[in-house]
């Protein structure tokens, strides 16, 4: 074997602590990716009465209008990413989202505000899947579930923080000033991600034996497409996954505002208790996630699907008592069951894709599974439960959100199910290897 090879397949230890000061950046980034696209759904409620918005606007703007260019530009910027340099793709998105955000907070009219929403989601496009890559090469097979599992406490701090933070900022000064403000930090992110984060070599934690076949592999889109349609395994858990964020993505599309409207909460209230649930419960949720499939997938390839499919079993009551709850005090403690438990699915679908696709092919695989699920998911789930709350609204002027919230059940259903299906195409494929 020769001293390259050597070297390429200790590249993960040879990094030491560097490649936990790396992960820790992308972190970061993600934070702010996800505070970000997420502070729209946090400052509803006085963006609406500035504007004049339906419920339905609401939900195209958070969801529609946003999903199109995050999902369809995800893709090419993962081509690029996977043939240039990855740190670069970030460094760029990263300063474009933030910019965008900025813009959201001076935005005047509706049509100004989705002009700006989908410069965000223009720029989101370029962050996530090329982290994913990243950290493959900076992690070993074995350590990529934790890894990926503490990246993606991203989206719960990116939450917390938002609610905190943005909520506190609107109910002192004005909901415009806390889009300038979290913009502006993340343009100085984008400049220390280009500061302090190296470009691995591809395939550099992964066994020395597939390196010639990793770096010679070709990558294409519709090859990567098609890869996900021919193979069970990939096609079941992006739908799994879809089905899961159609839930997860209605919910917090209308969440606050469903606090404020129907449940009489207050802005300085939900930057207390709703900043603590989600930075608690949903951090938790997923770092336990990403454990659990690094202890058990190794001889229990089900785990990728029979965790997520337990675990929203188990948010289905805690969701249903959160929406049918009398007070807000109420709403909270039954809101910690499924935000605890919802994204259970997250880490192991996305280690799953990474693990069974080739060095060359991870970038342009996670932008495949994000289109995806996030067509779906972040596309349609806000956009429907704000459609719904809007045809319910005339007959239930009080209550239509909740009506809408309600409507999300039979597709946590579909989730379980889709996810169960994966376990079993699982287990079936772990006894035909051992057969043969």
């Amino acid at each position: 074997m020769s001293s390259e090879t050597l070297s390429n397949a200790n590249a993960g230890e040879r990094t030491g602590g560097y490649a936990w000061i790396v992960l820790a950046l992308l972190c970061l980034v993600y934070v702010l990716n996800f505070l970000d696209r997420q502070l729209l759904s946090i400052l509803a409620k006085p963006i609406q009465d500035d504007l004049g918005l339906s419920d339905g606007q609401l939900g195209r703007l958070g969801g529609l209008y946003f999903a199109l260019f995050y999902c369809v530009l995800g893709v090419p910027v993962a081509w690029l990413a996977d043939r240039g340099n990855r740190v670069r793709v970030l460094m760029m998105a990263c300063a474009l989202w933030s910019a965008a955000t900025i813009a959201c907070g001076m935005a005047q009219t509706y049509p100004q505000l989705v002009l700006a929403r989908m410069s965000v989601g223009i720029g989101e496009a370029g962050g996530v899947p090329p982290s994913y890559s990243i950290i493959s090469d900076y992690f070993r097979a074995n350590r990529r579930g934790t890894a990926l599992g503490l990246f993606n406490l991203g989206p719960p701090i990116g939450q917390s923080l938002g609610v905190a933070f943005g909520a506190k900022i609107a109910a002192v000064y004005d909901w415009r000033l806390a889009f300038i403000v979290l913009g502006g930090a993340g343009l100085m992110a984008a400049m220390a991600v280009g500061t302090f984060v190296r470009e691995p070599k591809r395939g550099a934690t992964d066994l020395a034996i597939d390196q010639h076949a990793q770096e010679h592999a070709t990558v294409s889109f519709w090859a990567t497409v098609r890869m996900f349609a021919i193979r069970p395994t990939l096609a079941l858990v992006s739908l799994a996954a879809a089905a899961t964020q159609f839930v997860t993505y209605g919910t917090l599309g209308f969440t606050t505002l469903f606090l404020m409207r129907e449940k009489a909460m207050t802005l300085d209230e939900i930057a207390i208790w709703y900043t603590l649930v989600l930075g608690i419960f949903v951090s938790a949720g997923i770092f336990l996630s990403g454990r659990l499939t690094d202890r058990f997938a190794e001889r229990s390839p089900q785990i990728y699907g029979l965790l997520p499919g337990i675990a929203l079993a188990l948010a289905v009551p805690g969701f249903i008592g959160f929406v049918h709850a009398p007070s807000w005090p109420v709403a909270m403690g039954f809101l910690a069951v499924p935000t605890f438990f919802n994204y259970f699915y997250l880490t192991p679908a996305v280690t799953l894709v990474q693990n069974s696709v080739s060095a060359r092919q991870r970038t342009l695989a996670g932008a495949v599974l994000l289109l995806i699920m996030n067509l779906v998911g972040l596309g349609l789930g806000p956009t429907w439960v704000g459609a719904v709350s809007d045809w319910l609204r005339p007959a239930h002027p009080a209550n239509s959100l909740q009506l809408a919230f309600y409507s999300l059940v039979p597709f946590y259903l579909l989730a379980i199910a889709l996810h169960l299906a994966l376990a079993r195409h699982l287990g079936r494929a772990r006894r035909a290897a051992r057969a043969s």
